[in-house]
């Protein structure tokens, strides 16, 4: 009896000293890592939050080459925290107002907008008109500084003198001149009117 007595506190005593080793050390660093796991979680959370800002209904207002004032307006728009100058759109539309009076208009899908270089590219379902002459492709880069467009992908012109369907076409804002290219060696396809 006396045998069984010393193996029943000899476990009472190992029982006794495992609980006071779970509830004093164990315990504490299994707490601390869900509380760290908690904390990594909610700061991801909220660097994911500071990274992208979101607006809707945007509209940037401005002035190149001394005297063309332009606006670029989006339904819905973000920036990244890593470049806060490049907007990302949806629905885009930017108006140009060029000193012979023509308005041209261009709207897309998606595009980007460069708010220090006035640059916009864009993308999905791409028209663009100055009430004369339409054009619509899947991409269009609008280069402020040289006032050039470069349009390509699927590009389709039409105006009152005719149509035309190319891959790539280059515009002079200014000057009102077209390069037209194919990316491979297939023909430009042109319908034109003598009239």
């Amino acid at each position: 009896m006396k045998t069984n007595r010393k193996t029943i506190q000899l476990s009472l005593l190992i029982i006794g000293f495992l609980i006071i080793l779970v509830t004093y050390f164990l315990y504490p660093i299994i707490n601390q890592e869900k509380i760290e796991s908690k904390i990594t979680k909610e700061k991801t959370t909220e660097t994911q939050e500071e990274e992208i800002n979101s607006f809707e209904n945007v509209e940037y207002k401005g002035v190149y080459n001394v005297n063309n004032t332009f606006s670029v307006k989006s339904e819905k728009a973000y920036i990244l925290a890593e470049n806060p100058n490049i907007v990302y759109m949806t629905n885009m539309r930017v108006s140009l107002f060029m000193r012979d009076g023509r308005r041209i208009i261009i709207t897309s899908d998606k595009g980007i907008y460069n708010k220090v270089t006035y640059d916009c590219l864009f993308e999905n379902n791409v028209k663009s008109t100055d009430g004369e002459t339409t054009i619509s492709a899947e991409n269009l880069d609008l280069i402020a500084d040289n006032e050039t467009v470069t349009v390509y992908n699927n590009v389709y012109l039409t105006n009152e003198k005719g149509s035309l369907a190319a891959d790539k076409m280059h515009y002079d804002l200014q000057t009102k001149l077209f390069k037209i290219s194919m990316f491979d060696d297939k023909s430009v396809n042109i319908k034109y009117k003598t009239n």
